[in-house]
C-alpha cells in the first residue's frame, strides 16, 4: 500500500475525522494505491492461484536427503530405518536416527528422473515440507582418479559443474563453475575426517549380508547432464586439467548447489553436502553390476556423517 498527499490510513476501531468514522482508508487528495492489502474491521485478501503467506512446514526435518536411481532410494531407506511417509502427492520417506546420543531428523526423497532439473525440484520439495537445515545428495557415481576404487565413497563439499560451454568452429570451450558448501558443513566434514582418518576406513553389509570394507574420501567432484563411458573423454581430461584432485563425476550436484544458490524465503537450507558410493570407473566398462553395493556403502556412510552435521538452528 502506498499513499501521496494529505491523507492518514488505518485499521483502527474508531478514528473520526470531521465527525466522520473511519474503519478503513481515508484520503485528503493525493493518491492512494492499494495491491494486495486489506485494512479495515475483519478485512480478508484471497490471492489468485492459492498464493498467501508462507507458513511453517507441517513435519520437520534435520537432514533432507536427495537420491535418484531406486538402488539408491532403498539403501537410504534400509540403513537409515526410515518409513514411508507421502505428503502433497511426493514420495517421501522420514525417520529418526540416533548415534552416539545425537537424534537426527531424516526426510528422504528420490526424484522424479535423473539429471539437475530434477535434483533441483528434489531441492525444493524437502523444503517446503521440511524444511531441513542441512541437504544431503546421496547415491552413486562414476570414479575419475586413481585413489578412488569401485566401492569406495567420496564426500563431498565442492561441486565443478561443467556443462558451461561455448561452441565455436575451433571446437568446444568450457567454462567450469564451482561451488563450496558453506563453512559449518566444511568443519563438519574436517571432523569427520579428523575422527576417521582420511582415507577413513568402512565396513558395510549389502542386502544380501555380505560384508566388505572400504575407503571413503574426500575432495571435489565434478557434474553435468552427460553419461561418461569413457575414461579418455573430452569432459574427463577437462576435470583433470581444471583441478587434478577430482574424485567422481555425477549427473545432479550441479542442480543441488544450484537451487541452494538461488534459494530464498524463511525455509531456507542453510549447507549442502555430497555422499557418493563409486559404483564404476566411468569408462568403457562402465555397467550396473555394483550400483547396489555402491549405493549401500554410500548410505552408510551419510548414516555415520549425520551427527556431525550442523543441524542446529537458531
Amino acid at each position: 500500500m502506498s499513499g501521496n498527499g494529505n491523507g492518514s490510513h488505518g485499521d483502527a476501531d474508531t478514528h473520526s475525522t470531521n465527525g466522520v468514522v473511519n474503519h478503513g482508508v481515508v484520503t485528503m487528495g493525493g493518491m492512494t494505491e492499494i495491491n494486495q492489502s486489506a485494512v479495515g474491521r475483519g478485512a480478508t485478501v484471497i490471492l489468485p492461484s492459492g498464493r498467501g503467506p508462507e507458513r511453517p512446514p507441517a513435519r520437520r526435518a534435520d537432514v533432507g536427503v536427495i537420491t535418484i536411481l531406486s538402488e539408491e532410494a532403498g539403501a537410504v531407506r534400509d540403513v537409515l530405518g526410515l518409513h514411508w511417509a507421502p505428503a502433497g502427492g511426493l514420495p517421501f520417506f522420514e525417520g529418526s536416527v540416533e548415534i552416539r546420543g545425537t537424534v537426527t531428523r531424516v526426510a528422504a526423497l528420490r526424484s522424479l528422473s535423473q539429471g539437475q532439473r530434477s535434483a533441483v525440484m528434489a531441492f525444493d520439495h524437502l523444503r517446503r515440507h521440511y524444511a531441513p537445515a542441512i541437504v544431503v545428495l546421496a547415491g552413486i557415481a562414476g570414479g575419475v582418479h586413481r585413489d578412488t576404487a569401485v566401492g569406495d565413497v567420496v564426500v563431498s563439499t565442492r561441486v565443478v559443474y561443467y556443462d558451461l560451454r561455448k561452441e565455436t568452429p575451433d571446437g568446444r570451450l568450457r567454462r567450469g563453475e564451482e561451488r563450496e558448501a558453506p563453512a559449518p558443513v566444511g568443519h563438519a566434514v574436517n571432523s569427520f575426517f579428523t575422527d576417521l582418518g582420511s582415507p577413513a576406513r568402512f565396513r558395510g553389509t549389502d542386502g544380501d549380508g555380505v560384508t566388505r570394507g572400504f575407503r571413503v574420501h574426500t575432495g571435489p567432484i565434478g557434474s553435468g547432464d552427460a553419461v561418461i563411458a569413457d575414461a579418455e573423454s573430452e569432459i574427463v581430461r577437462y576435470l583433470k586439467a581444471y583441478n587434478d584432485k577430482i574424485l567422481a563425476v555425477d549427473m545432479e550436484a550441479g542442480g543441488l548447489t544450484q537451487a541452494f544458490h538461488e534459494q530464498d524465503g524463511p525455509r531456507a537450507v542453510r549447507g549442502w553436502a555430497v555422499v557418493r558410493g563409486v559404483s564404476d570407473s566411468a569408462d568403457q566398462d562402465k555397467d550396473d553390476d555394483h550400483h547396489d553395493v555402491a549405493a549401500r556403502h554410500a548410505a552408510t556412510v551419510l548414516r555415520g556423517l549425520l551427527p556431525y552435521l550442523p543441524t542446529r538452528r537458531g
